[in-house]
């Protein structure tokens, strides 16, 4: 090892409540970042650039020129090619640190995947937009008895607590007490200090554990506001119940109990239907290409996707099957147009 790699770490490792035994700590771990947008990218690059031995990033998505006020990992080519987010943030990932144990999935979250990774890591990072993937995140954590770093932001506010198996009520607990309907992104707007103070504190929540100083973890929900320049801590041990389905005395783990899982869903805030693999009958990318020039227009074709607009909507038919409709929020309307589409 040249003298300027061993130095990489060297001020890391200065922190006393981190030193060299907090370090190894670190670089021997193994971390999953569910989503790989605004905190998913930051969060990434922060652990990559603090030494995490391993990597897995899980994300469905691609790049959007709307994303690039915030997401730092990608580039205008990266939105102009559509490339995955997975796969962008892999080649910078990799440009920071060439050793990384780095692995993608560009997919949606289900229950194998989520208790494999589970079952291997050290961490999860929670870096996503709805309720029902956090529960799944939360009942797979559990299940494995590892911690999980929830965060999530919108506007000029953001909020982070460590989820630790024991030590807490679990996110099922806190859902009585959430919002039904929450502010997006799109529909509120973000600006990128909030992302950025969001995923620094949920990286030194990660830091925290993956080195050891496990008392220094948060015991409370803590909440902060950018632009008002308000903060508050909410503690949240009373809510936790003993009937608990996922952290009571005798868990069941709902969100991974197995069941068909919905062939159609509305995308929160995107105006768009995807549409789940039939195992039974898979579309590849060959099939979209020759049913786009049969009915579309604007027809592109990538190693990991066709686009092609036709009946008034866009459609993107990525290689595992995965369909994306854009232009419609109604999960009935797009049923249909992948009816007539692709009968």
């Amino acid at each position: 090892m040249n003298t300027s790699y061993s130095d990489r770490y060297s001020r890391q490792e200065l922190f006393a409540p981190i030193g060299k035994n907090g370090q190894g700590g670190i670089e021997r771990a193994s971390a999953v970042i569910i989503g790989c947008g605004a905190l998913g990218s930051a969060i990434a690059e922060t652990l990559t650039r603090a030494g995490i031995g391993e990597l897995h990033l899980v994300d469905r998505d691609y790049v959007e020129w709307s994303n690039l006020q915030r997401q730092q990992l990608f580039t205008e080519n990266d939105a102009r090619q559509m490339t995955p987010k997975v796969e962008a943030a892999k080649q910078r990932l990799l440009e920071i640190r060439s050793d990384l144990k780095l692995h993608t999935y560009f997919d949606d979250l289900d229950i194998v995947l989520i208790r494999r990774l589970a079952a291997g890591c050290s961490l999860i990072m929670d870096a996503t937009d709805n309720f029902e993937t956090r529960l799944l995140i939360g009942d797979a954590a559990l299940e494995a008895g590892i911690p999980w770093i929830y965060g999530a932001c919108v506007g000029s506010s953001g909020t982070v607590f460590p989820f630790v198996p024991g030590h807490s009520a679990c996110f099922r607990c806190l859902l009585p007490t959430l919002p039904s309907a929450n502010d997006t992104c799109d529909n509120a707007g973000i600006i990128a200090p909030a992302v950025q103070v969001t995923a620094a504190i949920q990286c030194a929540e990660a830091m925290k554990w993956l080195s050891g100083s496990t008392e220094s973890l948060r015991t409370k929900v803590h909440h902060f506001d950018l632009w008002t320049g308000t903060q508050m801590d909410i503690g949240i041990s009373r809510i936790r119940r003993d009937d608990c389905p996922s952290c009571g005395s005798n868990p069941v783990f709902p969100a991974l109990v197995r069941s068909a899982r919905p062939a159609y869903a509305a995308l929160c805030g995107r105006d768009t239907v995807q549409v789940l693999p039939d195992p039974a009958r898979r579309l590849t990318l060959d099939d979209a290409e020759r049913i786009g020039l049969r009915l579309g227009q604007d027809i592109r074709r990538t190693p990991h996707f066709v686009q092609f607009h036709a009946l008034g909507a866009r459609f993107i038919l990525f290689s595992n099957g995965r369909l994306l409709i854009h232009g419609t929020a109604s999960v009935e309307e797009g049923r249909k147009l992948h009816r007539k589409v692709f009968g």
